[in-house]
């Protein structure tokens, strides 16, 4: 078998809105909407949008929105970049507050941003943000390990695009038996590979394999994602067993959904985790060449 090509791995996060020690804590404006349930649709002009969008990064403004003497608005994550003078006219911004739009943006009740994958909720303007953060419907993004992929989408177009662009092995069943073979393990420090993505039970999961420093150890950790929420995801558990001479290492675990990054779910060493010296006594022979044999099943809990 050839040895198996690294490349670094990705991650996403959640870009919350610019936050300094001026923000403010918007609670009061807004009451008790927070708690709310989601609301049947509702309409807000479009004009009034954009109003309450920064002229500077076009994002959604948050208080404090800071005002020029003419009457221009821009968010206060922007107002240091633009140093004190108003984007629009050019004028000296000073310290005002543009209080009636904060109070305007406080009464508004917005559609979700992801209501064209199914979200139906109509939330209050500066619950919004927060909400489409948590969203059950928002697209998750690409859980290949091996490359700095941005794709996003639902379930079924994430599988078809690891098939399709990143020629990942799709495997039906729950039970697995995979070799991992690596030439020369000690050109491996930080490197990932994803071993396939299996489908049972109605769900698909991928099961990575990476190489990292623990400390100053190098080592090898095989875990499990779960292509959906991490709610759906405490209802599986799978077992992972890697051996050899004789002697065998096994774990079992809960499948971690792939809102986690896998390397969120490697620092958090869950998973089997297997010391390199430990790796190459399984492989056998003269100990220079990874030969693992990595086995498992998944399980729905009952």
């Amino acid at each position: 078998m050839s040895s198996t090509t690294y490349l670094d791995d990705a991650r996403s996060e959640i870009i919350d809105p610019p936050k300094n020690e001026e923000m403010l804590d918007v609670t009061e404006l807004v009451g008790d909407h927070a708690q709310l349930s989601p609301k049947p649709n509702a309409m807000v002009s479009g004009n009034v949008r954009e109003l309450l969008e920064c002229p500077v990064c076009l994002n959604a403004m948050y208080p404090p929105i800071h005002q020029c003497s003419n009457g221009h608005t821009l968010c206060s994550g922007c107002k240091p970049r633009v140093h004190n003078r108003c984007p629009t006219c050019r004028h000296e911004l000073g310290n005002i507050r543009c209080l009636a739009l904060e109070k305007v943006a406080a009464s508004l009740e917005l559609p979700c941003k992801y209501q064209n994958f199914g979200c139906l909720g109509i939330y209050p303007y500066y619950c919004k943000l927060k909400h489409e953060s948590q969203c059950q419907y928002r697209p998750y993004t690409c859980p290949y390990a091996g490359s700095e992929c941005t794709v996003a989408g639902d379930i079924q177009y994430l599988v078809s695009h690891l098939k399709d662009d990143h020629k990942v092995d799709m495997h039906n069943g729950s039970t697995f038996n995979h070799r991992y073979v690596k030439s020369n393990p000690h050109e491996v420090e930080n490197a990932t590979w994803m071993l396939t993505v299996f489908s049972c039970f109605g769900q698909y999961f991928c099961l990575h394999f990476e190489a990292f420093q623990l400390g100053m150890a190098p080592v090898y950790i095989a875990f499990l994602r779960f292509m959906g929420d991490d709610a759906e995801a405490k209802n599986y558990s799978y077992s992972l067993e890697v051996g050899g001479s004789g002697r065998k290492m096994t774990w079992q675990g809960v499948p971690r959904s792939i809102r986690d990054s896998h390397r969120k779910v490697r620092d958090s060493y869950d998973g089997l985790i297997i010391q390199r010296n430990m790796a190459l006594f399984f492989s056998g022979g003269d100990r220079k060449e990874l030969k693992l044999r990595v086995t498992g099943r998944i399980w729905k809990e009952q």
